[in-house]
């Protein structure tokens, strides 16, 4: 355990008087940034019931979970989760791991009494998933929360869409087309991460992304998917190993190289219980995309469009108004009256990426107070796996290539 870290005076004064709500948070890379964001910043925006501190993170490299520790504000440092779960100064556990984790830690942390935030995707299989869920279940009957991290859920235009989908604006829904295009796997000599492993991340570009965009459709359409037709393809199958790797060793080259086990991308299309037509492409291989997610939605009243590349904006078209002067016009989703703005800057003073985390902590913090289940739940994480799983099932189904008679 490192040295417990010394607030300064504006720590000291920020939720004084309110009761302490200690986070240990396990895993400590790129999530676990944007997770000690949300946690370091949410008592200082919004007035919340209890008051977050950062107690304490883990990570298998002490000298590197301690620098971490350091640059965000953690109190303490551990090398083993159970160590962490045990602490009596921790209350919630925040999973930043691989998937290959988050069940065993999920379940362990329930049982010790703990309330739980996983990153999404909830696991790596469905039966995982089922057993996170259940355990999810006992333990609200204790008095404890469970809530999968899908931040994109806290984009305030993503909410407003959502609220506006359930006032009826859209009427009946006919479509859902969604898009979530990365190229970060582009050039093929990029190593063997653990993302690449199906071990240890699950799936690829599907669970990677395809998990966000499958839930950001359920949650804006507000209904479950019922069923896919899916394609798969791994375009780069093997690659350099990382430095220190050993397993999966072959001789390409000249160098240790090993097998991507996941998908580069996944297309697949699905029906949702009202009958609507849904498609979805997730990729890691869109050259020149970076994290461009897209969603649109038409129904027999209107429609509405995200792109997260301007996220402070929603599209949206009024389908009753004359056509004269009928077409899609920009909300700028920035005034106080838009959802978690509030608590932020006046109106034309957009938020970023990393107030999502803000929110998503917020979120938590508040169900945890009121004793009420949070969304997305763990039940809702489930589902979402489900349809991953399905999207599995039928690209393997449709692996044989039918040519086309010209």
């Amino acid at each position: 355990m490192g040295q417990p870290h010394q607030p300064d005076e504006a720590e000291a004064d920020t939720g004084a008087g309110k009761p302490a709500l200690g986070v240990g948070m396990v895993g400590y890379a790129f999530m676990g940034a944007a997770h000690s964001q949300g946690w370091r910043t949410v008592g200082r925006v919004f007035d919340l019931p209890s008051r977050p501190v950062l107690a304490a993170v883990c990570g298998r490299d002490r000298g590197a979970v301690r620098a971490m520790a350091d640059r965000h504000g953690w109190a303490a440092v551990e090398t083993d989760w159970r160590a962490l779960i045990a602490r009596d100064d921790v209350d919630v556990v925040d999973i930043c791991t691989p998937g290959d984790s988050h069940a065993e830690i999920a379940v362990a942390a329930l049982a010790a009494g703990k309330h739980v935030l996983c990153e999404k995707p909830l696991a790596n299989t469905v039966e995982e998933a089922e057993a996170m869920t259940r355990a999810a279940h006992e333990a609200h009957a204790r008095g404890q929360i469970s809530m999968v991290g899908f931040n994109y859920r806290r984009v305030p235009a993503t909410s407003l869409a959502r609220a506006m989908v359930a006032e009826g604006r859209l009427g009946l829904l006919r479509h859902v087309r969604v898009t979530y295009l990365q190229d970060w796997l582009v050039d093929p000599e990029f190593p063997l991460t653990w993302r690449l492993r199906r071990e240890q991340a699950g799936s690829g570009a599907l669970g990677d992304l395809g998990a966000h965009i499958v839930d950001l459709a359920q949650y804006l359409a507000g209904e479950p998917l019922l069923g896919v037709s899916a394609l798969t393809e791994t375009f780069v199958r093997e690659r350099p190993l990382p430095a220190g790797a050993t397993s999966g060793l072959s001789a390409a080259g000249g160098s240790a190289r090993g097998p991507v086990t996941v998908d580069d991308a996944a297309l697949f299309t699905g029906r949702f219980a009202s009958g609507a037509l849904a498609s979805f492409e997730a990729t890691r291989f869109a050259t020149g995309r970076k994290n461009a997610l897209r969603i649109e939605l038409n129904g027999e009243r209107g429609s509405l469009a995200f792109d997260l590349e301007r996220l402070n904006e929603l599209s949206y078209h009024d389908h009753t108004e004359p056509g004269t002067h009928a077409g899609f016009r920009r909300i700028l989703v920035t005034e106080s009256e838009h959802p978690y703005l509030e608590a932020w800057w006046p109106p034309g003073h957009g938020l970023g990426y990393e107030h999502t985390f803000v929110h998503q902590a917020r979120d938590l913090v508040q169900a945890i107070a009121a004793g009420r289940p949070p969304t997305p739940s763990f039940a809702d994480g489930l589902q979402v796996q489900r349809v991953l799983a399905a999207v599995e099932e039928s690209a393997a189904k449709n692996s044989v290539y039918t040519p086309i008679a010209v």
